[in-house]
Parts: C-alpha cells; sequence; structure tokens
C-alpha cells in the first residue's frame, strides 16, 4: 500500500520525491511500451479511429469496417482491374449485374451518408474489357462520357443573349 503524505509537505514535492525514489529503484525499467509514443487522447482521439489502428495492429481488414456506399464505390473504382483478370463477356456481365443488384440493395436502404451511387454500365464494361483498356491501365465508363457531352450543351441562363 502506497505511504500517505506527510502533513505540511506539498503534493508536488511528495509527488516529485515518490517518483524519484522508484527510478532509484530500477521499477521503470524495462516496462512493456517503453521507448513507443503514448496513444493519441484528448480532441483528436475518437474510438473509432482506435478501432481502426488496432485493427490494423491485428492485421485485419479495415475496408470491412466502411459504411456501404463506400466500399461499394471502392469496388466500383477497382472494377478495371477486377474486369482485367476475367476471361469471358458473360463473366464480365455477370460481375457487372451482381455489383448492380448491390448497389440497388444499397440505394433502397437509408444511409446517413449523401454518397451518389450509380449503376455500372455492363455494355460500357463490355466495351472496356474487349478493347483491352484494363491491361493499359486506362479508365474508361460511361459516366466520364455523358460529362464531357454535358459540356458542350449549353444550359438555358448560358444560351440567354445579354440585354444590351
Amino acid at each position: 500500500m502506497t505511504e500517505r503524505k506527510p502533513a505540511g509537505m506539498g503534493f508536488e514535492s511528495w509527488i516529485d520525491r515518490q517518483i524519484r525514489q522508484a527510478r532509484e529503484r530500477g521499477e521503470f525499467d524495462d516496462l512493456p511500451g517503453a521507448g513507443k509514443p503514448l496513444p493519441r487522447r484528448g480532441e483528436a482521439f475518437s474510438m473509432d479511429q482506435w478501432i481502426v489502428d488496432k485493427a490494423r495492429r491485428e492485421g485485419l481488414d479495415t475496408e470491412a469496417m466502411l459504411p456501404e456506399p463506400l466500399r461499394l464505390r471502392k469496388e466500383i473504382d477497382r472494377l478495371p482491374d477486377a474486369v482485367r483478370e476475367l476471361r469471358s463477356e458473360e463473366e464480365v456481365r455477370e460481375l457487372a449485374a451482381e455489383l448492380n443488384r448491390r448497389i440497388a440493395a444499397s440505394l433502397r436502404r437509408p444511409s446517413e451518408l449523401p454518397i451518389v451511387l450509380r449503376r455500372v454500365d455492363p455494355d460500357a464494361l463490355v466495351e472496356q474489357w474487349r478493347s483491352g483498356a484494363g491491361e493499359t491501365g486506362e479508365r474508361s465508363s460511361a459516366a466520364p462520357r455523358r460529362v464531357a457531352e454535358r459540356r458542350g450543351r449549353r444550359g438555358f441562363w448560358r444560351r440567354r443573349k445579354p440585354r444590351s
């Protein structure tokens, strides 16, 4: 049991004396975690971050902890690499259909994250697979093409002539 603080001695000097005596006895030598940074606390610390750090230390997949819309978005981003490994057009279409089923199911469920998910165009995916764009590392999809087409059109307010 710890000794009591003597009367008339300040807390700081009493604590400092106990630490100094323990250091002299070698009680702080070879402690686990010696030389490692202290865990983050305070404003920057969150339980979510602690969970992610713990999962990484244990070698677990942290992507499984993401909300479903983010997992699907990452899968859509990795689609060109996944298509590159497929051997037939039927496999490419099956992959697109399965991904579109999961996207549709995700869109039906409410989510606190306002993440826009668009379905994968199977024809564009097959076209990419046929052209071998996946092998060269190019990323083609229907979405960038639609954006480029929209840029060519002028909106109502831009068509109006300015007043003279």
